[in-house]
């Protein structure tokens, strides 16, 4: 049986999948067909933490459900962060169908009429100057192509990002990344990569409290003058925790940077399209980025693809390969993204996500008064949060994450027909579709207010 102390260094990005409690609800709630898929499952895959064993198997994904292979429903508040426009929307679904009969694949040194419509529609809606585009089959690998750009446009090879953080789990990705569970053991990383304290009020270094000073974005900038050659910060515009920053937060970061010469990568691949209510989280802020990584429901839930948004001065590395993958412009994923920004403003989910979050921040509220140990409540459109701490912290303390409280509260709300994930040990991260309705919406958080009784 795995240790205590082995588990904790696990709960970061996903839950823990190694735990008793995880052992006990297969038992109870797993029958035979998938008890023998995930069998199988394990025999053929390399295992690798945070997905093996798998929780379940699936057998259907549609709009904002998903359904197992014993016929069970599940409202899902995950989703991988994939379903912006639910999971198989059919505008998406014949998009890809009728791309399929007419051009299947683009061939390296070749363009196509899906992928140049897409990039024009993304550079059309980005904010600012963010006119040039790279498509990647995956955020990680967009993440990569930022970093060579940064290092050909500055001709610096540091970065500054921050701990806790997550940037995909490739070499150079989990090098800016700031999660144990990726870097643990792995042996030399890339060099140049400093870390600071990121804007979060209870994990703060600087001694703020529950009301951030800032103190952390200072540190930024004092970092980037001391070090004097950082070719860019790199941070998630909001961690999917989610964490927000203070409204000033990235400000004071774009300002830190042009002082500095160096340049500011925002990394929103699972928050953007739309998610926080507004089509990009760093409008929020009122920011431009010199580039912008944006991916997962960028291919409608269905086919993976990723884009790198960047400024017209970056347009600088004519002479070396950013990227250059095989599938860098297929045309399926492609006509799956122009199909995607297609429901995204016919559906008007942006403001769909906008609206939604208001009201959960409300029920939230009341659900906090209600359930001592809900330290915070949080979130910006469908991107929410809810933060377990043990009761009865001393005055000035600080709060002890209630691990034990949050996983009982996840397998109790699996049982009822809501999925959601764990994240850092003790703060139910919730991730609906962007069609949920507000009926789903007040079932889930029922559901939710039901098993924090239990709890």
């Amino acid at each position: 049986m795995e240790s205590k102390e082995a588990l904790d260094a696990l709960r970061s990005e996903g839950d823990i999948n190694l735990s008793p409690r995880r052992r006990e609800f297969a038992r109870e709630h797993l029958g035979g067909p998938a008890r023998e898929m995930l069998g199988e499952d394990a025999r053929l895959f390399l295992h690798q933490s945070l997905s093996t064993p798998c929780l379940n198997a699936l057998a259907k994904a549609e709009g904002a459900w998903i359904e197992d292979v014993e016929g069970r429903r599940y409202l899902d508040f995950h989703g991988n962060n994939v379903h912006q426009v639910g999971f198989g929307h059919p505008r998406v679904v014949r998009a890809i169908k009728d791309q399929l009969d007419a051009l299947s694949f683009c061939t390296r040194r070749y363009t196509c009429g899906p992928a140049v419509e897409l990039a024009r529609r993304l550079v059309e809606l980005a904010p600012g100057d963010l006119s040039r585009v790279l498509f990647a089959p995956g955020g990680t690998s967009a993440i990569g192509m930022a970093l060579k750009l940064a290092r050909v446009a500055t001709g610096r090879f540091k970065f500054v990002s921050m701990w806790d953080s997550f940037h995909g789990a490739s070499l150079d990705a989990i090098s800016i990344g700031g999660e144990a569970v990726f870097r643990k053991g792995i042996g030399p990383l890339l060099p140049g990569c400093e870390h600071v304290p990121p804007p979060e009020p209870l994990k703060c270094p600087f001694q703020c409290g529950h009301a951030c000073s800032l103190a952390c974005a200072d540190y930024v900038d004092y970092v980037l003058e001391k070090e004097g050659d950082v070719a860019a910060v790199i941070g998630e515009t909001v961690r999917c925790t989610p964490f927000i920053p203070p409204p000033d937060y990235w400000r004071r970061i774009r300002a830190a940077c042009d002082r500095h010469g160096a340049l500011l990568i925002l990394d929103e691949i699972p928050i953007g399209l739309g998610r926080t209510g507004r089509m990009f989280a760093c409008e929020h802020y009122d920011v431009v980025p010199d580039m912008l990584v944006l991916g997962k429901g960028l291919g409608g839930g269905v086919m993976p693809l990723a884009a790198l948004l960047a400024r017209e001065h970056l347009n600088v590395a004519a002479h070396t390969a950013l990227g250059h993958y095989t599938h860098e412009k297929n045309p399926v994923a492609c006509a799956a993204g122009i199909a995607t920004l297609d429901v995204l403003r016919d559906e008007r989910l942006v403001e769909n996500a906008r609206e939604l979050g208001l009201h959960a921040l409300e029920r939230f509220g009341r659900l906090r008064e209600g359930h001592p140990g809900v330290a915070d409540v949080r979130g910006l459109g469908l991107l929410m949060g809810i933060e377990l701490v043990r009761p009865g912290t001393a005055p000035g303390a600080r709060p002890v994450p209630d691990t034990d409280r949050a996983e009982r509260v996840m397998y109790e709300a699996l049982r009822r027909g809501l999925n959601f994930k764990v994240t850092m040990g003790n703060i139910l991260t919730l991730t609906p579709a962007m069609v949920l309705t507000r009926a789903e919406l007040d079932r889930a958080i029922d559901t939710l207010d039901a098993c924090l009784s239990l709890s």
